[in-house]
Protein backbone atom coordinates (compact mmCIF):
# COMPACT_ATOMS: atom_id res chain seq x y z
CA UNK A 1 0.00 0.00 0.00
CA UNK A 2 1.43 3.31 -1.02
CA UNK A 3 2.28 5.02 2.03
CA UNK A 4 1.07 9.01 0.28
CA UNK A 5 -0.73 9.78 -2.99
CA UNK A 6 2.32 9.46 -4.55
CA UNK A 7 2.58 6.55 -7.31
CA UNK A 8 4.85 4.96 -9.95
CA UNK A 9 3.39 4.69 -13.00
CA UNK A 10 5.18 2.34 -15.76
CA UNK A 11 4.64 2.62 -19.61
CA UNK A 12 6.60 1.98 -22.75
CA UNK A 13 8.50 5.03 -24.80
CA UNK A 14 5.87 4.76 -27.14
CA UNK A 15 3.84 7.81 -28.91
CA UNK A 16 0.29 5.91 -28.24
CA UNK A 17 1.58 5.43 -24.33
CA UNK A 18 2.98 9.02 -24.69
CA UNK A 19 -0.59 9.98 -26.34
CA UNK A 20 -2.62 8.61 -23.01
CA UNK A 21 -0.46 10.14 -20.40
CA UNK A 22 -0.14 13.34 -22.19
CA UNK A 23 -2.42 15.14 -19.28
CA UNK A 24 -0.93 13.45 -16.70
CA UNK A 25 2.43 14.72 -17.66
CA UNK A 26 1.40 18.07 -18.08
CA UNK A 27 -0.58 18.79 -15.92
CA UNK A 28 -4.04 19.40 -17.38
CA UNK A 29 -6.41 17.68 -14.92
CA UNK A 30 -7.55 17.78 -11.60
CA UNK A 31 -5.55 14.29 -10.16
CA UNK A 32 -7.45 14.37 -6.67
CA UNK A 33 -4.65 14.68 -5.10
CA UNK A 34 -2.35 11.74 -6.15
CA UNK A 35 0.86 12.20 -7.80
CA UNK A 36 2.81 10.16 -10.77
CA UNK A 37 6.13 9.47 -11.42
CA UNK A 38 6.86 8.31 -15.15
CA UNK A 39 8.76 5.55 -15.52
CA UNK A 40 9.63 4.64 -19.18
CA UNK A 41 10.35 1.00 -20.21
CA UNK A 42 10.34 -1.28 -23.04
CA UNK A 43 6.92 -3.69 -22.44
CA UNK A 44 8.95 -6.62 -21.95
CA UNK A 45 10.55 -4.80 -19.07
CA UNK A 46 7.49 -3.64 -17.52
CA UNK A 47 6.09 -7.39 -17.74
CA UNK A 48 9.15 -8.33 -15.98
CA UNK A 49 8.60 -5.77 -12.73
CA UNK A 50 4.94 -6.46 -12.72
CA UNK A 51 5.83 -10.22 -12.07
CA UNK A 52 7.65 -8.44 -8.90
CA UNK A 53 5.21 -6.07 -8.10
CA UNK A 54 7.37 -3.08 -8.08
CA UNK A 55 5.26 -0.51 -9.69
CA UNK A 56 1.56 0.41 -8.29
CA UNK A 57 0.47 1.09 -11.99
CA UNK A 58 1.85 -0.35 -15.02
CA UNK A 59 1.37 -0.98 -18.84
CA UNK A 60 1.36 -4.88 -19.43
CA UNK A 61 0.98 -7.33 -21.78
CA UNK A 62 -2.51 -8.98 -21.83
CA UNK A 63 -0.20 -12.63 -21.97
CA UNK A 64 1.57 -11.55 -18.75
CA UNK A 65 -1.31 -10.76 -17.10
CA UNK A 66 -2.04 -14.40 -16.73
CA UNK A 67 1.68 -14.25 -14.41
CA UNK A 68 0.85 -11.60 -11.94
CA UNK A 69 -3.24 -12.44 -11.21
CA UNK A 70 -2.10 -12.46 -6.85
CA UNK A 71 -0.86 -8.71 -7.01
CA UNK A 72 -2.70 -6.50 -10.01
CA UNK A 73 -6.22 -6.08 -10.78
CA UNK A 74 -7.06 -4.67 -14.77
CA UNK A 75 -7.70 -1.05 -14.83
CA UNK A 76 -10.94 -0.65 -17.72
CA UNK A 77 -8.86 2.02 -19.22
CA UNK A 78 -5.73 2.40 -21.04
CA UNK A 79 -6.35 -1.27 -23.27
CA UNK A 80 -4.53 -1.73 -25.95
CA UNK A 81 -6.47 -3.56 -28.74
CA UNK A 82 -5.55 -4.55 -32.37
CA UNK A 83 -9.16 -4.85 -34.16
CA UNK A 84 -8.48 -6.66 -37.07
CA UNK A 85 -4.61 -5.71 -37.06
CA UNK A 86 -2.11 -6.02 -35.11
CA UNK A 87 1.77 -7.33 -34.73
CA UNK A 88 2.94 -8.95 -37.38
CA UNK A 89 5.98 -11.55 -38.87
CA UNK A 90 7.78 -10.05 -41.69
CA UNK A 91 10.37 -10.74 -43.66
CA UNK A 92 13.29 -9.16 -46.26
CA UNK A 93 11.17 -7.87 -49.64
CA UNK A 94 12.84 -10.40 -51.77
CA UNK A 95 12.15 -13.78 -49.56
CA UNK A 96 10.75 -16.42 -51.50
CA UNK A 97 7.57 -16.49 -49.83
CA UNK A 98 4.80 -19.04 -49.45
CA UNK A 99 1.25 -18.77 -50.71
CA UNK A 100 0.34 -16.07 -48.23
CA UNK A 101 -3.51 -17.06 -48.81
CA UNK A 102 -2.79 -20.42 -47.40
CA UNK A 103 -2.43 -20.72 -43.46
CA UNK A 104 -0.91 -24.34 -43.75
CA UNK A 105 1.28 -23.50 -45.96
CA UNK A 106 2.27 -20.15 -43.96
CA UNK A 107 2.75 -22.13 -40.65
CA UNK A 108 5.02 -24.63 -42.06
CA UNK A 109 6.83 -22.21 -43.96
CA UNK A 110 7.89 -20.12 -40.36
CA UNK A 111 8.15 -23.56 -38.84
CA UNK A 112 11.87 -23.87 -40.67
CA UNK A 113 12.82 -20.40 -40.04
CA UNK A 114 14.14 -18.27 -37.50
CA UNK A 115 12.02 -15.65 -35.89
CA UNK A 116 13.23 -12.44 -34.07
CA UNK A 117 10.66 -11.80 -31.25
CA UNK A 118 10.07 -8.85 -28.78
CA UNK A 119 10.05 -11.13 -25.17
CA UNK A 120 8.55 -14.27 -24.09
CA UNK A 121 5.73 -12.50 -22.14
CA UNK A 122 4.39 -10.18 -25.18
CA UNK A 123 1.17 -10.63 -26.35
CA UNK A 124 2.87 -10.95 -29.74
CA UNK A 125 4.49 -13.72 -28.89
CA UNK A 126 1.40 -15.41 -27.43
CA UNK A 127 -0.33 -14.69 -30.27
CA UNK A 128 2.17 -16.25 -32.46
CA UNK A 129 1.78 -19.14 -30.61
CA UNK A 130 -1.48 -19.99 -31.17
CA UNK A 131 -1.14 -19.43 -34.87
CA UNK A 132 1.84 -21.97 -34.71
CA UNK A 133 2.16 -24.09 -31.98
CA UNK A 134 4.63 -24.31 -29.90
CA UNK A 135 7.14 -25.55 -32.70
CA UNK A 136 8.83 -22.22 -33.05
CA UNK A 137 12.99 -21.21 -33.68
CA UNK A 138 13.01 -18.07 -32.43
CA UNK A 139 15.14 -15.42 -30.61
CA UNK A 140 14.37 -12.85 -28.23
CA UNK A 141 15.70 -9.18 -29.54
CA UNK A 142 14.86 -6.08 -27.88
CA UNK A 143 11.44 -4.95 -30.22
CA UNK A 144 13.13 -1.78 -31.70
CA UNK A 145 16.34 -3.83 -32.70
CA UNK A 146 14.25 -6.84 -34.40
CA UNK A 147 14.53 -4.72 -38.08
CA UNK A 148 18.29 -4.58 -38.28
CA UNK A 149 18.54 -7.99 -36.69
CA UNK A 150 16.66 -9.84 -39.48
CA UNK A 151 18.47 -7.72 -42.06
CA UNK A 152 21.86 -9.07 -40.94
CA UNK A 153 20.41 -12.14 -41.45
CA UNK A 154 20.86 -13.31 -37.74
CA UNK A 155 17.21 -14.63 -38.27
CA UNK A 156 14.88 -15.15 -41.27
CA UNK A 157 12.10 -13.43 -40.86
CA UNK A 158 10.72 -10.72 -37.34
CA UNK A 159 7.40 -10.48 -35.35
CA UNK A 160 6.96 -6.61 -34.73
CA UNK A 161 4.80 -4.72 -32.61
CA UNK A 162 4.62 -1.19 -32.32
CA UNK A 163 5.17 1.67 -35.17
CA UNK A 164 7.11 -1.23 -37.12
CA UNK A 165 3.55 -2.18 -38.05
CA UNK A 166 3.08 0.70 -40.61
CA UNK A 167 6.74 1.28 -41.52
CA UNK A 168 8.07 -2.78 -42.58
CA UNK A 169 8.01 -1.60 -46.26
CA UNK A 170 9.16 1.48 -46.28
CA UNK A 171 12.03 -0.39 -44.57
CA UNK A 172 12.44 -3.11 -46.52
CA UNK A 173 10.26 -5.76 -45.48
CA UNK A 174 7.52 -7.28 -46.38
CA UNK A 175 4.75 -8.56 -44.82
CA UNK A 176 3.95 -12.82 -43.99
CA UNK A 177 0.62 -12.73 -41.53
CA UNK A 178 -0.83 -10.15 -39.30
CA UNK A 179 -1.73 -12.15 -36.90
CA UNK A 180 -4.45 -9.25 -35.39
CA UNK A 181 -6.25 -9.94 -39.11
CA UNK A 182 -5.87 -13.53 -38.18
CA UNK A 183 -7.53 -13.23 -34.80
CA UNK A 184 -10.58 -11.18 -35.44
CA UNK A 185 -11.57 -13.52 -38.80
CA UNK A 186 -11.40 -16.85 -36.75
CA UNK A 187 -12.85 -15.06 -33.70
CA UNK A 188 -14.84 -11.91 -34.43
CA UNK A 189 -12.62 -10.37 -32.18
CA UNK A 190 -10.08 -7.70 -30.88
CA UNK A 191 -6.80 -9.05 -30.48
CA UNK A 192 -6.29 -7.81 -26.82
CA UNK A 193 -2.03 -7.02 -26.89
CA UNK A 194 -2.00 -4.55 -23.35
CA UNK A 195 -3.52 -2.91 -20.80
CA UNK A 196 -2.82 -0.76 -17.65
CA UNK A 197 -2.46 -2.99 -14.32
CA UNK A 198 -2.43 -1.74 -10.57
CA UNK A 199 -1.58 -2.84 -7.16
CA UNK A 200 -4.00 -5.37 -5.02
CA UNK A 201 -3.16 -3.88 -1.82
CA UNK A 202 -4.37 -0.13 -2.65
CA UNK A 203 -7.62 0.14 -1.30
CA UNK A 204 -10.52 -1.32 -3.69
CA UNK A 205 -12.10 2.33 -3.25
CA UNK A 206 -8.60 4.04 -4.10
CA UNK A 207 -8.46 2.23 -7.48
CA UNK A 208 -11.69 3.30 -8.57
CA UNK A 209 -10.48 7.15 -8.23
CA UNK A 210 -7.21 6.27 -9.95
CA UNK A 211 -9.12 4.77 -12.70
CA UNK A 212 -11.10 7.50 -12.97
CA UNK A 213 -7.95 9.96 -13.29
CA UNK A 214 -6.34 7.92 -15.85
CA UNK A 215 -9.41 7.26 -18.15
CA UNK A 216 -9.82 11.74 -17.85
CA UNK A 217 -6.35 11.87 -18.87
CA UNK A 218 -6.83 9.29 -22.31
CA UNK A 219 -10.11 11.20 -22.64
CA UNK A 220 -8.00 14.91 -22.28
CA UNK A 221 -5.52 13.43 -25.03
CA UNK A 222 -8.52 12.10 -27.57
CA UNK A 223 -10.57 15.52 -27.69
CA UNK A 224 -7.35 17.78 -27.64
CA UNK A 225 -5.66 15.52 -30.23
CA UNK A 226 -2.86 17.59 -31.67
CA UNK A 227 -1.53 19.27 -28.43
CA UNK A 228 -1.25 14.74 -27.79
CA UNK A 229 -0.19 14.17 -30.45
CA UNK A 230 2.79 16.93 -30.17
CA UNK A 231 3.30 15.52 -26.97
CA UNK A 232 3.90 12.37 -28.20
CA UNK A 233 6.42 12.91 -31.26
CA UNK A 234 9.86 12.70 -29.10
CA UNK A 235 9.02 9.16 -28.96
CA UNK A 236 7.68 8.34 -32.67
CA UNK A 237 11.22 6.75 -34.21
CA UNK A 238 11.09 7.80 -37.59
CA UNK A 239 7.40 8.77 -38.04
CA UNK A 240 6.33 11.62 -38.82
CA UNK A 241 3.21 13.58 -37.65
CA UNK A 242 0.65 11.96 -39.55
CA UNK A 243 2.13 8.73 -39.21
CA UNK A 244 2.54 9.00 -35.50
CA UNK A 245 -1.36 10.17 -35.28
CA UNK A 246 -2.42 7.46 -37.44
CA UNK A 247 -0.31 4.63 -35.19
CA UNK A 248 -1.95 6.44 -32.23
CA UNK A 249 -5.89 6.25 -33.47
CA UNK A 250 -4.89 2.08 -33.76
CA UNK A 251 -4.07 2.12 -30.13
CA UNK A 252 -5.57 4.98 -28.18
CA UNK A 253 -9.51 4.55 -28.96
CA UNK A 254 -12.86 3.63 -27.79
CA UNK A 255 -11.36 0.57 -26.55
CA UNK A 256 -8.74 2.50 -24.31
CA UNK A 257 -11.66 3.96 -22.89
CA UNK A 258 -12.85 1.31 -21.28
CA UNK A 259 -12.73 -2.65 -22.65
CA UNK A 260 -16.97 -2.87 -23.26
CA UNK A 261 -18.12 -6.07 -23.93
CA UNK A 262 -15.94 -7.54 -26.78
CA UNK A 263 -12.51 -6.42 -25.47
CA UNK A 264 -13.31 -8.47 -21.97
CA UNK A 265 -14.55 -11.31 -24.44
CA UNK A 266 -11.54 -10.83 -26.23
CA UNK A 267 -9.20 -10.90 -23.16
CA UNK A 268 -10.89 -14.67 -22.16
CA UNK A 269 -10.94 -15.66 -25.13
CA UNK A 270 -7.40 -15.59 -25.65
CA UNK A 271 -5.89 -16.40 -22.17
CA UNK A 272 -8.62 -19.37 -22.75
CA UNK A 273 -7.23 -20.24 -25.76
CA UNK A 274 -3.94 -20.08 -24.48
CA UNK A 275 -4.59 -22.29 -21.25
CA UNK A 276 -6.63 -24.72 -22.98
CA UNK A 277 -2.83 -25.11 -25.08
CA UNK A 278 -0.79 -25.43 -22.69
CA UNK A 279 0.59 -21.60 -23.21
CA UNK A 280 0.05 -20.11 -19.76
CA UNK A 281 0.09 -21.80 -16.57
CA UNK A 282 -4.09 -21.49 -14.88
CA UNK A 283 -7.29 -20.43 -16.14
CA UNK A 284 -7.62 -16.86 -15.83
CA UNK A 285 -10.56 -15.09 -13.64
CA UNK A 286 -10.31 -11.24 -14.90
CA UNK A 287 -10.52 -8.87 -11.96
CA UNK A 288 -11.77 -5.84 -13.27
CA UNK A 289 -11.59 -2.13 -11.11
CA UNK A 290 -14.69 -0.84 -10.94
Amino acid sequence: MPSSKALTLGHSPDPDDAFMFYALAENKIDTHGWTFEHTLQDIQTLNERATRGELHISAISIHAYAYVLDQYALLPCGASMGDGYGPMVIAPTGTRLPDLSEETAIVDWLRGRTIAVPGLMTSAFLALQLYMGKEINFEVVPFDEIFDFVKSGKADAGLIIHEGQLTYARDGFDKVVDLGEWWKAGTGLPLPLGGNVIRKDISPADRSEINLVLRESILYGLKHRGAGVAHAMPLARGMDTTLADQFIGMYVNDYTLDYGDSGRQAIREFLGRAHAAGLIPAPVELEFVS
